[in-house]
C-alpha cells in the first residue's frame, strides 16, 4: 500500500483483568515516519501494542483509534491486519506444522491487492530480505519459530514485516534478548523498511537499537500516558539520566539549532 496514511490515537484507556493500564494515550503516527516509544517496565508500552492489534486480553474502556479516518477499534483483529496494521511480538509464538515460507505466502496472499500474487516477485523480495537479516534460506523450510533462538525469532518477525508491506508496523521490543550483531542487523533492516508509504513504531527500553534506526521522533510513556516527546536526542538523554527524571516532570534539553 502506498500514499499517505495516518494512525490517530486519542484519549485511549485500556485495562487488563480489570486493572487500568492505559490512562489516556494520545499519539499520532504518519506514514514515512519511524517513531520510538520508550519507557520503564510496566508503563503500558506493550499494552498499547496489543490493544491496537485487538488482543482479547486487553479491554478498551475509552478513547478512539482511527486508521486513515476509519474506526480501527470496530474492526476484528484479522480485519485490522488486512487494513495494514502489523504487530511484531516481543515473544513470538511457535507454530508446529506450518513452515515459515508457507506462513509468509499465505499471509501475503491475504493482503488487499494481492489477489493474483506474483510468486516470482515474492521469492525475489523474500531472498533479498533474508540477506538483510543474515538468515539462511533453510529457515523457510522450518516450522514457524520452532527451535529458533531468541535472535532468530526477532529476525523472523522483521522478515514478516518486510514481506507483508504493512501500512503501520508496531515492533514490540525487537531488541530484547539480542546480542550486538543481531541488534545491528535488525535495526539496519528496520531502517531500510522505513519507506514513504509506511509508518513504524518501535517499542524499546534502551537507546542501543535507536542508533541504527535513527527515529524521527521519540515518545516516553510513564504510568499509562505519553509523558514526554522530543527528537532522537531525547533517547540519548534518557540513556544518561534514566526514567525517574521524567516522572517528576523535568523537561528535555531543547534540540540544537545546528
Amino acid at each position: 500500500m502506498t500514499g499517505e496514511h495516518t494512525l490517530e490515537i486519542r484519549d485511549l484507556h485500556a485495562s487488563v483483568a480489570g486493572k487500568e493500564i492505559l490512562k489516556g494515550v494520545n499519539l499520532t503516527l504518519k506514514s514515512g515516519e519511524l517513531v520510538a516509544l520508550m519507557g520503564p517496565n510496566g508503563s503500558g508500552k506493550s499494552t498499547l501494542a496489543y490493544a491496537l492489534a485487538g488482543h482479547p486480553k486487553y479491554t478498551i474502556t475509552r478513547g478512539s483509534v482511527k486508521l486513515d479516518g476509519k474506526d480501527l477499534l470496530a474492526m476484528t483483529p484479522d480485519a485490522r491486519a488486512r487494513a495494514g496494521l502489523f504487530l511484531g511480538f516481543q515473544y513470538p509464538v511457535e507454530v508446529s506444522g506450518v513452515s515459515l515460507s508457507k506462513f509468509l505466502w499465505t499471509a501475503y496472499t491475504q493482503r488487499p491487492g494481492n489477489e493474483e500474487p506474483d510468486s516470482d516477485k515474492f521469492g525475489e523480495e523474500l531472498n533479498q530480505h533474508l540477506g538483510y537479516l543474515g538468515l539462511d534460506s533453510s529457515f523457510l523450510k522450518r516450522p514457524l519459530n520452532e527451535g529458533f533462538s531468541g535472535g532468530e525469532k526477532k529476525r523472523t518477525e522483521v522478515l514478516q514485516m518486510a514481506t507483508l508491506h504493512p501500512v503501520f508496523s508496531i515492533l514490540d521490543e525487537p531488541d530484547s534478548g539480542l546480542d550486538i550483531d543481531a541488534i545491528r542487523s535488525v535495526g539496519e533492516t528496520v531502517a531500510k523498511l522505513n519507506l514513504p508509504g509506511t509508518g513504524i513504531l518501535v517499542i524499546t527500553h534502551y537507546q542501543r537499537i535507536l542508533k541504527y534506526i535513527r527515529p524521527d521522533r521519540v515518545h516516553v510513556m510513564v504510568e499509562g500516558v505519553i509523558a514526554l516527546s522530543g527528537g532522537r536526542e531525547l533517547a540519548e538523554e534518557l540513556e544518561g539520566k534514566g526514567y525517574d527524571w521524567v516522572k517528576i516532570g523535568v523537561a528535555p534539553t531543547p534540540p540544537s539549532s545546528t
